[in-house]
């Protein structure tokens, strides 16, 4: 079995924690090669493979006394074994259910994999286990075992991979491991974090691989939103709303759903997961004014005015949802639904909405266009958010309401979003052409 499953993965890889020593590249690979030849050999005489919530671990190897357990004088949560502890850092993270679900899923697989493959409590794991890991995220092996079709959790099918991580994903999970690891250290749990000194080789290698600095005009100019649609993208994606079927009930229920959808990104500006976690009942009105009660990135609480367009896009959105024009404090109805239960959607369905639009977008836009419809298909559901932040600016609105729509603590952040000293200035550059001759 190849260790890593292409060149650029094994490019990333290095990159990120490092090439494995000789020794340990020939451990790992002999451990690799045992699980091949008997795939279900460590499954049968450890737990199978089954999601975090119906694991059932022997005493053990629950890490009740993990290897890298620290004194119990300096235990700060109520854990006893390795789950305890990673419920009580996702806990922390019921709040942000983005954040949350990324990190329920990567401690979900380091749990299952330092069971299975390692047989040690993931409180036992070390440096050397967490190398071997992150070589594993590159091509979970065997295949299928680790790996199939996305399932239902409750189903015997249900696996923690798809197939291999991207070079970003394997990236991400690095950063929701280590978080892992550094709340449990802090919490008194573990005595010391192993994936930290593979974190520091990363960045001594990453910053020698870098080679010379590279130099650019000014930090100003290259820290610049560029993640937004510009006007005529936007026009796009308006006219690919327009341009949905309608025929049928549910083809009406899409449609009005993505005129929302729009609507809120392109007049509160929000983020993702705040469309997921949000009520109805979140817009309120104060002495004859319409607000939108927010809370925010690290629970921070907010109100942004509601513009009258965006008034009457919630009235439009909500009497077709057969709900009174305007929410009361009482109505937990989801800011989004499902078109089936009419349950509220997720941020990760949010995206996959907008992407489809986003792509119908690009097809719509001029031949002469074909940059702007590279970034439309790049696009995601958070430049939804730099879009209506931009639009605000664009619209003559005064740089401290726009902060304040934004909920930015910096106005620095706001500024960001400025680029009309530029356009003024390429505008200014389009004074010059490039003389030539006509051939012969």
């Amino acid at each position: 079995m190849a260790l890593l499953a292409a060149p650029c993965l094994r490019a990333a890889f290095h990159a990120a924690c490092g090439a494995l020593p000789g020794r340990e590249a020939q451990m790992s690979a002999s451990k690799v090669a045992d699980t091949t030849a008997n795939p279900l050999s460590r499954r049968d005489t450890v737990v199978p493979i089954r999601p975090i919530d119906d694991i059932v671990i022997a005493r053990e190897l629950d890490g009740h006394d993990g290897e890298n357990r620290a004194n119990r004088a300096r235990l700060q949560i109520s854990a006893d074994s390795d789950t305890d502890a990673i419920r009580c850092f996702l806990t922390e993270y019921d709040r942000s259910p983005g954040t949350l679900r990324v990190y329920k899923r990567e401690c979900e697989r380091l749990l299952l994999w330092s069971l299975v493959d390692c047989g040690k409590p993931l409180s036992s794991l070390n440096r050397q286990d967490f190398e071997g890991y992150l070589n594993f995220l590159a091509d979970p092996q065997p295949a299928g075992l680790w790996c199939g079709p996305k399932a239902d959790r409750v189903t015997d099918k249900w696996r923690p991979f798809v197939g291999p991580l991207s070079e970003s994903a394997v990236l991400t999970a690095m950063a929701a491991i280590n978080s892992l690891m550094r709340y449990l250290v802090d919490a008194g749990y573990l005595a010391g974090n192993p994936l930290g000194l593979i974190r520091q080789r990363r960045r001594k290698m990453a910053a020698e691989s870098a080679g010379p600095i590279q130099a650019v005009a000014s930090t100003d100019e290259v820290e610049k939103i560029e993640r937004f649609l510009d006007e005529e993208m936007w026009q796009s994606v308006t006219r690919a709303i327009e341009a949905m079927p309608r025929s049928t009930p549910s083809e009406t229920d899409e449609y009005e759903r993505a005129r929302f959808i729009a609507a809120v990104l392109y007049m509160l500006a929000p983020r993702a997961g705040e469309l997921e976690t949000h009520r109805m009942n979140s817009f309120r009105e104060e002495r004859g004014l319409w607000w939108w009660h927010v809370v925010g990135k690290g629970g921070k609480k907010a109100k942004v005015p509601v513009a009258d367009d965006m008034l009457q896009a919630l009235v439009r959105y909500r009497k077709h949802l057969g709900l009174s024009a305007v929410p009361k404090r009482t109505d937990t109805t989801g800011l989004l639904v499902s078109l089936k239960n009419r349950s509220p959607i997720t941020a990760r369905r949010l995206n996959q909405i907008l992407k489809k639009i986003f792509a119908h977008a690009a097809d719509l836009l001029p031949p002469e266009s074909e940059h702007k419809r590279e970034k439309l298909r790049a696009a995601s559901a958070h430049w939804g958010r730099h879009t209506g932040i931009t639009a605000k600016l664009d619209s003559g609105i005064g740089e401290r309401f726009v902060q304040k729509d934004a909920r930015h603590s910096d106005a620095r952040t706001t500024r960001r979003y400025i680029h009309e000293e530029e356009e003024r200035w390429h505008d200014e550059a389009q004074k010059q052409h490039l003389p030539w001759s006509e051939p012969k």
